[in-house]
């Protein structure tokens, strides 16, 4: 009789921690699908304003040779955000062939990401009702290559014909805007740089054009040479490059070319921890971040805040510290993606900076931090 009894108890005790195993394992899969594994409906017919789609585009690759597809929102406002999206950078043959290991290669979270900082439908985010073209990157090439590397792996670099083929694709959902703003975060900051006068070329009816790079610091001699042999950028975007600051030349080029009809801006926190590990690289063949990094790059900024605003006179400036370390005062890289209305100790949160500058206010702020002895 003991035994009996004690056998149910067992077997209680184990349904008990079955049903609890599924219902976590249930709770993890919701969360995920809600989350990274969030996908968007197709986007067939005539979009619903508001709704976020995406766009299946033909002959458009992630790196890994899998399918790739932009993102859309139509809104409500005669108005329209291009917005380039981030992950890593492939400058050599190598780190093509390291793929994850230095850049993102499928579309995995990319849908979830859109929804979030400026792309929000919170009723204080002053674009919530702007169409959003949203570019998605998984082709380390800062959204501008047109080439298939072929070494021990084949790599698609093919974020230039990704993004011009579903910009095509989706333009007629979009009408004639008045208003463009292109922006992106991280390597899609640097895609902002090296492709506003290519979008802005393919809006002609935008007499309101503001340019907003977010998170994108790397000093590199060898740009050109990887936008030319390994990404096969158009000539018009390589270029342009000449110096080991790729956003500096490709922000330079676009004031010269078209003067003060697109406002410019540039915005980054001032110590920027991903920033200076993909600087290490570049410099020593390993990631790091320590606080003689941060020290380094806090410099770096410093000298391309100055650039800016010598080759630049209207220039908008936004440096901010966010999520600081206590030990190396190292700081959170991009903003536009996540928290852009936390104020940031200024005034302005970085949104608001931004919607200030399109409706013809450029300020600067933070300038300060690029002075702070650690």
């Amino acid at each position: 009789m003991g035994n009996t009894k004690k056998k149910r108890s067992i077997k209680v005790v184990l349904i008990a921690a079955v049903s609890m195993i599924l219902l976590i394992a249930l709770g993890i899969t919701f969360f995920l699908k809600m989350t990274i594994l969030n996908t968007f409906p197709k986007l067939e017919g005539e979009p619903e304003i508001g709704k976020w789609y995406d766009v299946p585009v033909k002959n458009a690759f992630s790196s890994d040779g899998s399918k790739w597809h932009g993102i859309f929102r139509k809104g409500t406002e005669n108005k329209v955000v291009v917005y380039f999206f981030g992950g890593g950078v492939s400058i050599t043959p190598e780190t093509s062939e390291g793929g994850k290991e230095f850049y993102a290669t499928t579309m995995l979270a990319q849908d979830f990401v859109a929804q979030g900082g400026i792309g929000s439908n919170d009723d204080h985010n002053p674009f919530k009702d702007w169409s959003f073209i949203v570019i998605p990157y998984a082709t380390g090439d800062f959204h501008a290559g047109t080439g298939i590397y072929e070494g021990k792996k084949k790599v698609y670099h093919t974020g230039y014909n990704n993004y011009s083929a579903f910009i095509e694709k989706i333009k007629p959902y979009v009408g004639e805007p008045d208003t463009l703003l292109v922006t992106g975060f991280s390597a899609g900051g640097f895609a902002t740089s090296l492709l506003a006068d290519d979008v802005i070329d393919r809006f002609p009816s935008a007499g309101n054009v503001t340019v907003c790079v977010d998170s994108s610091l790397l000093l590199y001699d060898g740009w050109h040479d990887t936008a030319v042999d390994l990404w096969k950028s158009p000539s018009e975007i390589s270029d342009r490059l000449t110096s080991n600051n790729i956003v500096l030349d490709s922000l330079t080029a676009l004031y010269e070319k078209r003067g003060d009809s697109v406002k410019i801006l540039f915005d980054c926190s001032y110590r920027d921890d991903t920033l200076m590990q993909y600087q290490s690289y570049i410099d020593t063949g390993k990631m790091d971040k320590t606080k003689e990094l941060g020290d380094n790059f806090q410099q770096d900024l410093k000298e391309m805040v100055t650039a800016l605003q010598e080759n630049i006179p209207n220039v908008g400036i936004y440096i901010w510290s966010y999520r600081e370390d206590t030990d190396t005062h190292n700081t959170q890289h991009t903003i536009i993606s996540s928290n852009v209305f936390d104020k940031l100790g200024n005034e302005r949160s970085v949104g608001e900076w931004m919607f200030d500058a399109v409706n013809g206010d450029v300020r600067t702020y933070g300038l300060e931090l690029l002075e702070k002895e650690l």
